[in-house]
Formats: structure tokens, C-alpha cells, sequence
């Protein structure tokens, strides 16, 4: 049984550690990948102008509930933002960066398709004021890409990131691999070419079988062939590191790699426990109130969002977290990263996660490693992160406090 710590000891606790950064949801696509368990739709007319008014709206909310802080990122994650409309995204930059004093080097980043007909306005997003653009190439080759239910072409990719290198300073992409029928040489080969593309940054994702998409019901019917198994992944994770390094970018998580200074500075917010508005259907948040510490959500489905907007709060789910809570968090996201996390903050949390006794074990065989006050995973525990973590969250706890 698992009992909550009280709420002593962990009101206001310092969010500023990680930042703060909002996350704007656009919710449409032109197609649903198969592999896909974000919440996105395809439709064909969007009223823009009811949509501007819902974040303009929603933005203000969490003004008046959050108070002035300092910005530290901004991201347009989907779905596709790259389909939005520049000018909607400029009013969106333009009113969060009123509400809150933006960081002298705050990252505006927005996810993009590599069609072609979407790389033709990046100039208009950078006006609007986005200087950071993560690309969804996927894969380096036209067959995968097909397998993969995108609609671009390796070639559309290549002119895209040549686009997007004219327009902004800070360009990533995304590959995913093991992908059906890859071998380790074919991931080898793809990713050599891909640090030839790469800039500051990269994102490099095992492809992963999630329940409710449509490669979810090709394998449960037995039609999705050719994965690879576990030791073929694990070697290909191996590959990965390797080929990354050696051109410069290390990994600094467990599926991103960078130059130094190049990592994203809105997933350091998440990972490093920071706070975060979220805002559009089924965002995400994370916020200190008057002291406690938030979990939101918004309605998912974009029409509900847009009523419940309307009448006054898109947020479907506040939920108080409890220290333990807190703690848990804190350790399942400080342990993708390479730093690790603060002993001490998390034990302000609750001193019943990753204790002395649960760390030892695992430092002894290799998976953790402690400097000082801070514990991370060791390359080798990153292979069994989960496994990791089970370790160090206790089977009991009583109730502290």
C-alpha cells in the first residue's frame, strides 16, 4: 500500500530549478501516422479566428491564476503547428511574452512536416518570432517513410532542412529506427548520413508499439512484420550513442543528442521539474499555486476544448500532488537525462524514493552512478531505465509528516 506524505515541506518548492516554459497544443494533421498516440485529428476547415480567440483566451486565464514569472521557452507541439497559420502563432508569442518577461535567450520552438508547401512559410514563422524549428524527418529513405504513413519523400525532407537552415539558426529533426525489417548496418548507415545533415541537434526515437494507434492492431492481427527483436534494439541504441558522439552530439537524454549548449531548452523544463502551462486540447501542465504544486490537463478533443474555453477554463483535469507524487515525477524524469537529479530535492519531496539502501544495489552493479548530492543512470542502466526505476521506488511507504 502506498500512502501520500503530507503536504509539509513541499509548498513553493523551487520550480525555478527547471524554468518555466508554456507548451502550445495544435491538434490537426494532414494524415494520421500509424504509429501516432498524440492527440491529433485531420479535419478540413479550421475558423481560425475562433481558435485565435480560445488561446488568446486561455493564455489570459493562466496569467491571472500564475502571476509574472520569467519565459524561459515556448513550444508548438501537435499534431502539426507547422500548418498554422503565422499569424495566429505570432499573436499567440506576442500576448505569452506580454504576460510574462521573456528570458534574454528564450527558445521559441515549432514543430514542422517537411512538405514542401509548409517549409515555403518559414519565413513567415520567424517573424512571428519562432527561432527554433524541430523537423519530423522520420526516416532517410522513401520506403520507410511510406511504411510510416508520411506523406513526404526523403527529397521534400532534404530541400525542407535546407529551408529551414536559410531562415533560423536552431534547427533539429527527428529520425525513428527500428523500424520493420531495418538492420543493424541499414540504421548504421542511415544515421552516418544523418550526422551529415544534423546541426546543433537531433532526436533519435526506437520506434515503440502504443495501444489505440493503427500499428497497435496490425500486430495484435499479426500484420505488422519485421521488427526487430530486443537485442537487435539494444544494439541499435548502442549504434546510436556511438555514431553521435563521435560527430559531436552527445546524448543528453535518453533519445536526444546535442552539441553542447545546442539541447532543447523546453524538454530541460520538463525533465528538470520545472513548471509549465499547457495550453490547447489534451495539453499538459505542471504549476506551483499559492504554494502546491498542479497537475492539469485540458479536454482532449478539440471541439469540447473549444467550448469549455469558451465557457471560461479549457482545463479538464487539477489535480493536487502530493510530495510523493512529486517525488515520483521528479525521479522518472531527472533519471532520462545525463545530470541526473539533486538528492536533496528530491528527498524534500519525500525521503522514501531512492533511499541510501534502494541506490546502493544498483550503484554496485553498475546502473547508477552518485557525485555529491546528485545520482544519474550509467549508460548501461539507461538500457534498463524502467527497470531502474522500479528498484527505487519502495513497495511500501507510511505516511510522513
Amino acid at each position: 500500500m502506498r500512502c501520500a506524505s503530507s503536504w509539509t515541506g513541499v509548498l513553493a518548492e523551487n520550480w525555478e530549478t527547471g524554468g518555466f516554459g508554456l507548451y502550445v497544443h495544435w491538434p490537426f494533421c494532414e494524415a494520421k501516422c500509424p504509429y501516432c498516440d498524440f492527440n491529433s485529428h485531420v479535419t478540413r476547415s479550421v475558423d481560425i479566428e475562433r481558435w485565435r480567440a480560445a488561446f488568446i483566451a486561455e493564455l489570459h486565464r493562466c496569467f491571472e491564476a500564475v502571476g509574472p514569472r520569467r519565459l524561459n521557452s515556448i513550444f508548438f507541439g501537435g499534431g502539426t503547428p507547422s500548418l498554422m497559420d503565422p499569424g495566429l502563432v505570432a499573436d499567440i508569442i506576442d500576448t505569452a511574452t506580454g504576460f510574462w518577461q521573456p528570458m534574454p535567450d528564450i527558445e521559441i520552438t515549432l514543430e514542422a512536416n517537411p512538405r514542401s508547401v509548409e517549409a515555403a512559410r518559414f519565413s513567415d514563422f520567424r517573424s512571428a518570432g519562432v527561432n527554433r524549428v524541430s523537423m519530423g524527418i522520420q526516416a532517410l529513405n522513401d520506403r520507410d517513410l511510406a511504411r510510416l504513413g508520411r506523406l513526404h519523400s526523403v527529397d521534400e525532407s532534404l530541400r525542407a532542412l535546407g529551408t529551414a537552415r536559410e531562415v533560423f539558426e536552431r534547427v533539429s529533426f527527428d529520425l525513428i529506427y527500428a523500424r520493420q525489417d531495418q538492420s543493424l548496418d541499414d540504421w548504421r548507415n542511415e544515421l552516418r548520413r544523418a550526422m551529415d545533415l544534423a546541426g546543433d541537434h537531433v532526436s533519435l526515437y526506437q520506434l515503440t508499439i502504443e495501444r489505440g494507434t493503427a500499428f497497435w492492431e496490425r500486430q495484435r492481427r499479426g500484420a505488422l512484420q519485421g521488427l526487430p527483436d530486443d537485442d537487435r534494439a539494444a544494439d541499435m541504441f548502442d549504434a546510436t550513442d556511438e555514431i553521435c558522439t563521435a560527430h559531436g552530439l552527445k546524448r543528453y537524454e535518453v533519445s536526444n543528442h546535442a552539441v553542447p549548449g545546442g539541447e532543447s531548452r523546453h524538454n530541460l523544463v520538463y525533465w528538470r521539474y520545472g513548471d509549465y502551462i499547457g495550453v490547447g486540447p489534451g495539453a499538459h501542465g505542471r504549476l506551483t499555486l499559492n504554494g502546491t504544486r498542479y497537475a492539469t490537463e485540458a479536454w482532449r478533443n478539440p471541439g469540447a476544448w473549444l467550448d469549455a474555453v469558451e465557457r471560461g477554463d479549457g482545463t479538464r483535469v487539477l489535480d493536487r500532488l502530493s510530495g510523493w507524487d512529486q517525488a515520483l515525477e521528479y525521479l522518472m524524469l531527472g533519471l532520462r537525462i545525463q545530470e541526473g537529479i539533486d538528492m536533496d530535492r528530491l528527498h524534500k519531496f519525500d525521503p522514501q524514493i531512492a533511499t541510501p539502501e534502494l541506490c546502493t544495489p544498483l550503484k554496485d552493479a553498475g546502473l547508477l552512478w552518485q557525485s555529491g548530492q546528485r545520482i544519474g543512470v550509467t549508460d548501461s542502466g539507461q538500457l534498463l531505465l524502467n527497470s531502474v526505476l522500479a528498484e527505487l521506488v519502495p513497495d511500501q511507504v507510511t505516511e510522513t509528516g
